[in-house]
């Protein structure tokens, strides 16, 4: 006999319909891959049903989405590196339709941190406090890596461009 979940169903229905896009963007730049970005995203709704968390505003419930879903990320990445099986390039082949563009490629190739806090502030547009608390670092670190991401950026997009 199944447990029912904490959570209702169509709480979770409602959330994946306000913040699933946000969620699957957030988990496929994190971990490039669509399939895995799929995964996190459905263990993070797992997650919401299991914990049935209580949320004073619809911005917190999206600010524990997101942590959620980039802690499961976090999971992911360290499972791939204790575990080796495929390589990744052959595991998860990158999109290819023309419409990904120069600037995805470039993105996609930055260290984690800055492509994290790139995404979520141009991407999903939150600001620079609500980042900082979906990240657990302060609002001084947030405005740095976005300044270092910019660079990064630009330097990865002329090299592709090149």
């Amino acid at each position: 006999m199944e447990m029912p979940p904490a959570q209702p169903a169509n709480s979770a229905e409602a959330a994946l319909a306000r913040y699933g896009d946000i969620l699957y963007r957030l988990c496929f730049v994190m971990l490039r891959c669509d399939a895995d970005a799929e995964d996190a995203v459905q263990e993070t709704l797992l997650q919401y049903l299991r914990r049935a968390p209580r949320f004073e505003t619809a911005e917190h419930e999206k600010a524990w989405l997101l942590a959620t879903a980039k802690n499961k990320c976090r999971d992911a990445l360290r499972y791939r590196r204790r575990h080796p099986t495929l390589p990744q390039d052959a595991a998860c082949p990158a999109p290819e339709t023309e419409s990904d563009g120069a600037v995805l490629q470039a993105l996609m190739s930055l260290p984690e941190k800055y492509r994290l806090v790139l995404t979520l502030y141009y991407v999903e547009e939150l600001r620079v406090a609500d980042i900082a608390r979906v990240i657990q670092r302060t609002p001084s670190a947030v405005k740095m890596r976005l300044q270092k991401g910019r660079q990064l950026l630009k330097a990865a997009y002329q090299k592709e461009d090149l």
